[in-house]
């Protein structure tokens, strides 16, 4: 990681197995779910997850790290920095 741009602290980790159970690490805060999408802010920018029958199975964000299940179709990423509200009403009119 190039450490003159304050990255060398910030990871991210996503461990999917069978598109069915997902771990990520690296969570800074849960903006949104339910059973179709789960919108993650990441210590790398946002994370959109869609899919069918979705669930948090364990959050912790202490540690940053949520583990799902579920139907998992897609996984898309956006570098907006904005937390709460901001965040929130931004990707709910880009993916509604």
């Amino acid at each position: 990681m190039d450490e003159k741009n304050g990255n060398a602290a910030k990871t991210h980790k996503v461990l999917l197995a069978n598109r069915r159970n997902g771990a990520f690490s690296g969570v800074v805060d849960v903006l949104s779910f339910d059973v179709a999408e789960i919108l993650l802010e990441t210590e790398l920018g946002m994370l959109l997850i869609k899919g069918h029958d979705l669930h948090v199975n364990r959050l912790s964000l202490e540690k940053g790290e949520i583990d799902i299940e579920g139907r998992i179709d897609s996984l898309a990423y956006s570098d907006v920095k904005s937390a709460g509200k901001q965040a929130e009403s931004l990707f709910g009119r880009l993916f509604k």
